[in-house]
């Protein structure tokens, strides 16, 4: 049994800049993407502002306990409100000093009430689809779109059994990684493992099993599942007191994140933030109940930067000046029935994907 012949997308998907605004204004501005983590957030009025898909936007803890999201732009003269992290009662605007509850409703502004007819009330930030997913907030634009766990079924519930006391979990290092090529030249070599047994010795000899890796399709999520290597060979101690602490296990949710459970039910993350058609900036994450600061993952940590996270800068910089060369001709994809590492059908799902999100360009 063999698979029908599948190309891979033409080289304008990388490099043409007209494409990447046609992703900004549109896929990007109408997926689910990730905006930080809720400990950022800890007390009423913290708040942090973000870049996502062109647009400013800012998250905020409410007095009610409820994290908003919203356009950081005043209503009344479209100065931005915020920038950086912080904590505030209220929020002022630096340009008039109009004042917005944390719900974004508008308080009070300087000689308003001099305004014939002017109803405060009918005035409010613009808010933005907001989701606490397990701790950490993701927001969508489409203020249409579908909740999570209906484009990601049943990631919910595996991460809560392969990452305990997720209420616990807070970030120990965000570390963020430029790289000189297309988001998706950086998302497809994420979601392959084709070339792991050559370019990623410590990963493949030290980590997981290459003969037990897969990846499956689940909605819009690519599920990566391994076995660890043998303990003797293990780069780390690994804890082998929770269910799942001997598998490695992955859940890239399309179109830019990707939580990873490392042997030990070590969690970290991958979070692709586009700059441009050949710029991405990577945020890699480790977590531990309450941020503690624990020695082994801050070795693994170190020592995945150092391996599997500088090995693949090379390849996917490599790949994006490929793409500008003239005598790039798209080849087959080799996608095997029986799936597996030696597979490439996830990358084939991920163009599919990639299409439809600039279409009909």
């Amino acid at each position: 049994m063999t698979a029908p012949l599948t190309h891979s997308l033409d080289a304008r998907y990388y490099t043409d800049p007209l494409i990447f605004e046609a992703e900004r204004k549109g896929l990007l501005a109408r997926t689910w993407q990730f905006a930080g983590h809720a400990s950022q957030l800890e007390n009423p009025g913290d708040y942090f502002a973000f870049e996502m898909a062109g647009e400013s936007l800012f998250c905020i803890k409410g007095r009610d306990g409820e994290i908003r999201t919203f356009y950081n732009v005043c209503q009344h003269r479209a100065h931005q409100l915020v920038s950086g992290a912080g904590s505030t009662r209220v929020v002022v605007c630096p340009y008039h000093a109009w004042t917005y509850e944390l719900t974004g409703q508008l308080r009070a502004g300087p000689n308003l009430k001099a305004v014939e007819g002017f109803d405060k009330s009918k005035v409010c930030l613009t808010a933005v689809r907001t989701e606490v997913f397990l701790g950490f907030i993701f927001v969508n634009l489409d203020p249409d779109a579908a909740p999570m766990d209906d484009w990601f079924p049943n990631v919910r519930n595996e991460l809560s059994e392969w990452v305990p006391n997720w209420d616990k979990l807070k970030p120990i290092e965000w570390v963020e990684i430029p790289e000189n090529c297309n988001w998706k030249v950086s998302v497809e070599n994420y979601s392959e493992c084709y070339h792991c047994s050559i370019n990623h010795p410590t990963f493949a000899t030290g980590v997981i099993k290459p003969e037990t890796y897969d990846i499956q399709p689940q909605g819009y999520c690519l599920r990566h599942t391994t076995e660890c290597q043998s303990l003797e060979n293990m780069t780390y101690e690994i804890d082998r007191s929770n269910a799942h602490a001997e598998e490695y296990s992955s859940w890239f949710l399309w179109p830019m994140f990707s939580f990873q459970v490392y042997p030990g039910n070590v969690l970290n993350t991958y979070h692709w933030r586009a700059v441009d058609a050949d710029h991405v900036i990577v945020w890699r994450g480790w977590y531990t109940e309450e941020g503690w600061d624990s020695e082994t993952i801050r070795r693994l940590a170190v020592q995945d930067r150092a391996t599997t996270v500088e090995e693949d800068i090379h390849l996917v910089e490599s790949v994006q000046r490929g793409l500008k060369s003239r005598g790039y001709v798209p080849g087959p994809l080799v996608v095997d029935p029986r799936c597996g590492v030696n597979s490439e059908h996830s990358v084939m799902t991920l163009q599919k994907w990639m299409r439809e999100g600039v279409s009909p360009l």
